[in-house]
Formats: structure tokens, C-alpha cells, sequence
């Protein structure tokens, strides 16, 4: 994929939760999004080409500017079980947490269609964040905000599963 001109970019960027607090129309702000678009890469992905493979370890951050993606998680008995069919214009982005931590990656992102992506290493991301410190503020912080959503999430999904093996057992 060449890549697109700032203007181009930049609606995509502001409609990415990360970076939605961002507006073009202020000075500062709008210097922070061209640096951003500035450490910014891309990638072309064909149909069925695996963007980001569950357990491996990544340190790149992606936003899906066109096409469709299809989410997976491997069961802990090896089975693949569909999350999600994602495309495009719903503002998808994905690989987060490597922005701020070389962890395994928690899902497979496979291509449907051919998909065109931004792509955002954590060393580029950490080298703005040293230029521009209110971009890690306040990227941190959305971050931070959407753990927090996953973890009591994923706690209501643990009390609700508890309840019903509970229930199964006690022969409710």
C-alpha cells in the first residue's frame, strides 16, 4: 500500500478510540497527529493471510484502513472459536498492548478481504512518546481505560460462569 497523505489519514486517526481525543483543528494537537502519521507504516495483507497469530509475540500496533478481518481464540482444548468479523469502517484497530509491552498476542487477526493497515511499532510509538509526552498520556490512559472494561468484563463473565456450574451441579 503507498501510503496516503496526511489528509487523507488523519479522519481515520481521530476516529480511533486511541487517538480520539485528538482534534486536527487545534494547533497542538494537529502537530501531534502528523508526527504520529509520520512514524506510521503500512502493510497490504491478502485473503487468509494471518496480519497477527495468537501466543506469538509483537511489538506492532495496527489500524485496519480498508478492508474485513476475521477474529479468532484457540479454546484451551486447541479449538479455534470465531470472536468477530470486523471491517474497516467500524474503526478497528488491534495489537494495543504492544505499544506498551511485548506480551504474546491474546488473538488470530486473519485477512477476509485485502485489507490495508497502519501499522505503529512500540519503538516508534515510545520515540514519540519521549518527543511528544501528552500523545503517551493520553494513549496510556485510553489504554488503562479499556483494560479496566476488559478485566471487569471478563470478571462478570467468570461469576456468571461460576453461577451456572454452581447451579449445574447442585442439580438446579
Amino acid at each position: 500500500m503507498e501510503k496516503k497523505n496526511f489528509e487523507d489519514i488523519l479522519p481515520k486517526l481521530t476516529k480511533i478510540p486511541l487517538f480520539e481525543g485528538f482534534d486536527p483543528d487545534k494547533d497542538s494537537d494537529r502537530e501531534i497527529l502528523l508526527q504520529l502519521y509520520e512514524g506510521l507504516g503500512t502493510k497490504t495483507f491478502k485473503p487468509g493471510q494471518v496480519i497477527i497469530k495468537e501466543g506469538e509475540v509483537g511489538d506492532e500496533f495496527y489500524i485496519l484502513y480498508s478492508g474485513s478481518v476475521h477474529i479468532s481464540r484457540a479454546t484451551p482444548a486447541g479449538d479455534s472459536i470465531a470472536l468477530a468479523d470486523l471491517n474497516a469502517s467500524m474503526n478497528i484497530f488491534f495489537g494495543e498492548t504492544a505499544l506498551i509491552s511485548n506480551d504474546t498476542r491474546s488473538a488470530t487477526v486473519t485477512a477476509i478481504e485485502e485489507c490495508k493497515v497502519l501499522v505503529l511499532t512500540s519503538r516508534k510509538f515510545h520515540e514519540l512518546c519521549q518527543k511528544q509526552t501528552v500523545l503517551g498520556y493520553r494513549v496510556m490512559l485510553k489504554l488503562a481505560q479499556r483494560m479496566i472494561n476488559t478485566i471487569n468484563q471478563t470478571n462478570k463473565d467468570k461469576a456468571m460462569l461460576y453461577q451456572a456450574l454452581y447451579n449445574e451441579i447442585a442439580g438446579n
